[in-house]
């Protein structure tokens, strides 16, 4: 305001006509010294007070106690006023010499003023009424207008301080937003406490200077209104009043808008905090179901003694295990509140809340199974140990009954009844038979049962005969004093043997052993698969929605996941709810998993799909291995090995099936449901086949069409050709080629490609061929010869009627005779299809319904 002050001689009045404004330059002999720039401030202000578009304005120039020199200069000074100057109305001097020179001066500088503004001279008060309302006047020049240029000062100074007050207030609360908004979160729930009241108490006095500001606004504004109230003619309170409204607005609207901010601010605070809490209690418990895992692994025993000292140890573990599942449970129950309320990061803490769930079933599965065993173990040994006993019993029973004393009809009945008497003592076990046993104890049991009932079987038939019948006495040569009672010795020694059915039964139990060995190993490495897919999907592929890792992840991995991980979920998925419990239902029926295998045959195509994305995952690994991203998940899983390493899971597990199928059928002599076996060993390898080949077909270039048209890739492979046309510059060109061409055959249900080979790219295990497309021959026209003169490895395609025939050589009879049993399998489905599309459209069409053999 220190341009005003400078020009206090200029003040706003009343209105006009038209509702002109009015601006009084009242007599002031300093006027011509005021310097040119702060008049020009002090009128361009007084323009902008009222904010009506279009607004004309009066200026009323006092000029009756002053001379024409000093009218002359007023009114060339505001020549150059920025408003929209309706008139100027100029009270000339009084004094007659004055007032005479100011008309003569007047007159000869009347149309230089009248073309700047309409100039209007006037010779008294009375004069000005005739255009100004008396109202409208203050009361110096005759009017009534209540005016007080100090007070109307102090009111601008007042207006014009809370206007940039309010706008300091806009910049304060936007920068604030902007510090919130770029706040980094820390890791910790104490320097989040610190954070939380920081932001809180700056809130705070923010918020206060808000009230300070929106009081001092009322205020201006109830002086307004009193103002207005007492003189409604004042044409400045009203438009003054809007404006006080106007900023008052302004700030409730801020003020609204940065409380929402900041709730939401302070209520992501608050759910980061609780969700770093979670964080914390989640991976406590996880770490704990780790250990319990760990602690039921190594809780095992081969003893009586161990097995009794391992049963203890494991009722330890579970009612450790029992409290640790209980805070499992309440935190999965705070999971699914957090959600509940709408947490931020609800589908992590979802993902958690499932993850516990897995863990605690698992833990609970394992500690169930882990009982059963050391249970059903324990019981075994107990009877173990009674039944070697009783077989040390028995073999002392037999050694000490000398010969001499049953070779009479007495003594046989007498060592019939000993026989007999120590049978009635035999465990109760014995009573369900060696094979009820073997079956039942296959993993412990030996065969010393088996053999001392056979002992004491063929003793016992040979006693009844001499019972039976008068016995000539032996008469034994130099007969020995008996000998004290033997000691009691093991029964396996070389002086013991056995039948030709012992021996065969033995066997039999030995592969029924190794049978559900080997059955047991494909379950628990399928667990162990299905875990290892589970810690990939969790701690890699879901952490990259984690917002506390989104700085560590390239953004463009973000839009890769389904390239990096391919169809890994709808993998896990499968085995974790469908084949896993195909398998854990063998437990009790092994002979069923070869029928396991064969009933999932179509789900196991979803291997192919992994398999031909695997090259793109590759490339994608390598391009981003280095990434903090990888290597936070990996610390975080305790993983010894990289994700490249987990990713390539699913191809050693399906490289894996065929080799434990192997091994079943190995031991599988005698077994029921051989053929299942049989058959889904051959449903694995053909489907390590189809793999191959498609993984082959990947790398096709040249080819115009769409692969997937030609259907499903059935055989590659690379073979020597030679090509034969009927037409004649082709052909001698081509019976001129003496030496072979190198073809790599692709062979669809629809057709069969001729490509060649290209050298490998890349470096060491990096390098891939690559195969371009050369012909394609449509199987609608092909047809065979099977052998071809000379050579017993090649075999004859030819197309459309021998127009183009292609002599091929295979690398091994046994190949040729594989793709001469696929081709002949197409071309005999084709025939079958052509004959009954002859069928449905007559017999005109018979003539052209010919299979391609020749």
């Amino acid at each position: 305001m220190k341009e005003k002050n400078d020009c206090s001689s200029l003040f706003p009045g009343g209105r006009g006509e038209d509702s002109s404004v009015i601006i009084t330059l009242p007599e002031c002999s300093a006027f011509s010294d005021i310097p040119e720039e702060a008049l020009a401030k002090v009128l361009t202000y007084l323009t902008l007070i009222p904010r009506q578009p279009g607004v004309k304005f009066i200026i009323i120039l006092d000029r009756r106690l002053d001379t024409w020199a000093s009218i002359k200069t007023a009114l060339a000074r505001i020549a150059s006023f920025p408003g929209n100057l309706h008139l100027v109305l100029v009270l000339r001097p009084t004094s007659f010499f004055q007032r005479t020179v100011t008309d003569i001066g007047f007159r000869f500088s009347q149309e230089d003023f009248m073309l700047k503004m309409p100039v209007v001279m006037l010779s008294s008060v009375t004069d000005l009424l005739r255009y100004i309302d008396e109202n409208q006047l203050t009361s110096e020049f005759g009017g009534t207008l209540d005016y007080c240029h100090s007070d109307w000062i102090v009111l601008r100074t007042a207006i014009e301080s809370f206007a940039v007050t309010v706008k300091d207030i806009a910049q304060m609360l936007q920068a604030f937003g902007t510090e919130l908004a770029e706040t980094e979160l820390p890791d910790e729930g104490s320097a989040i406490e610190y954070l939380l009241k920081c932001h809180t108490e700056k809130y705070r006095r923010l918020k206060d200077a808000i009230r300070s500001v929106s009081k001092e606004g009322r205020q201006i504004l109830s002086s307004l209104e009193t103002s207005e109230k007492g003189d409604d003619h004042h044409w400045d309170v009203k438009l003054d009043w809007e404006t006080v409204q106007r900023l008052l607005a302004q700030l409730r609207d801020m003020e609204s808008a940065f409380d929402g901010f900041f709730e939401k601010h302070h209520l992501k605070l608050h759910q980061y905090r609780q969700l770093l809490r979670y964080e914390q209690s989640f991976q406590e418990v996880r770490i704990l179901c780790a250990c319990f895992m760990c602690a039921y692994v190594s809780t095992s025993g081969d003893t009586l003694a161990q097995t009794e000292q391992a049963l203890k140890d494991l009722e330890n573990l579970e009612s450790n295990a029992e409290e640790v599942m209980g805070r499992a449970q309440i935190i999965i129950l705070h999971g699914h509140q957090l959600a509940a309320s709408h947490h931020y990061a609800m589908a992590l803490i979802v993902q958690r809340c499932n993850e516990l769930r897995y863990h605690c079933d698992t833990l609970t599965a394992a500690l169930k199974a882990k009982h059963t065993h050391l249970t059903h173990t324990h019981q075994l040994l107990l009877c173990l140990g009674q039944a070697q006993s009783w077989c040390d019993d028995g073999a002392y029973l037999l050694a000490n009954q000398l010969v001499d004393k049953f070779q009479s009809k007495e003594g046989a009945h007498a060592a019939l009844r000993e026989i007999e008497k120590f049978l009635e003592e035999a465990p109760s076990m014995l009573s369900s038979g060696p094979d009820t046993l073997t079956m039942e104890y296959e993993a412990v049991i030996t065969s010393q049962l088996q053999v001392m009932q056979h002992m004491i079987q063929n003793r016992q038939a040979c006693l009844r005969k001499l019972a039976d019948k008068h016995v000539r006495p032996v008469q034994l040569v130099a007969p020995r004093p008996e000998n004290p009672p033997r000691s009691k010795s093991p029964l396996f020694s070389p002086k013991h043997g056995t039948s030709t059915n012992s021996v065969t039964h033995t066997c039999t139990n030995r592969l029924r052993r190794k049978y559900v060995h080997v059955m047991r190993e494909l379950i628990e490495t399928e667990r162990i698969y299905v875990e290892e897919l589970l810690s990939v999907l969790l701690g890699y592929r879901a952490e990259m929605d984690n917002p506390a890792l989104a700085g560590l992840l390239p953004p463009i991995l973000r839009s890769k996941r389904d390239i990096l991980f391919g169809n890994m979920p709808e993998i896990y998925n499968f085995h974790s709810r469908v084949f896993l419990q195909d398998l854990e239902g063998c437990l009790e029926t092994p002979e069923g998993v070869g029928a396991c295998f064969l009933e999932r045959k179509e789900n196991f195509q979803m291997y192919e799909c992994y398999c031909q994305n695997k090259l793109r995952s590759e490339a994608l690994w390598r391009q981003f291995s280095d990434c903090a991203f990888f290597q936070e998940c990996q610390k975080n899983l305790e993983h010894k090995l990289g994700l490249d390493s987990y990713l390539l899971k699913p191809v050693q597990r399906l490289t894996k099936y065929q080799l434990l199928l192997k091994e079943l059928l190995k031991y599988s002599a005698g077994c029921e449901r051989t053929s299942e076996l049989q058959g889904a060993l051959t449903a694995m390898l053909d489907l390590l086949k189809s793999v191959n080949d498609s993984m082959h077909q990947i790398a096709i270039t040249g080819y115009e069409g769409e692969l997937c048209e030609l259907g499903r890739v059935l055989m590659q492979g690379s073979f020597s050709v030679w090509i034969s046309h009927k037409k004649g510059p082709t052909r001698m060109k081509e019976l001129a080629r003496f030496k072979p061409m190198q073809r790599h055959l692709f062979l669809y249900e629809r057709a069969l490609l001729f490509c060649k080979r290209r050298e490998e790219h890349g470096e060491g295990c990096d390098k891939t061929p690559s195969y371009s497309f050369k012909h394609c021959l449509k199987m609608t026209a092909v047809g065979i010869t099977e052998n071809v003169k000379g050579d017993v490895k090649k075999f004859e395609i030819w197309y459309s009627g021998r127009e183009e025939v292609y002599v091929v050589q295979a690398p091994t009879v046994e190949v040729k005779m594989a793709w001469l049993n696929e081709l002949r399998r197409i071309l005999t489905n084709q025939q079958k299809l052509l004959r009954g599309l002859c069928r449905s459209h007559g017999d005109s069409l018979n003539s052209d319904c010919t299979l391609n053999f020749p």
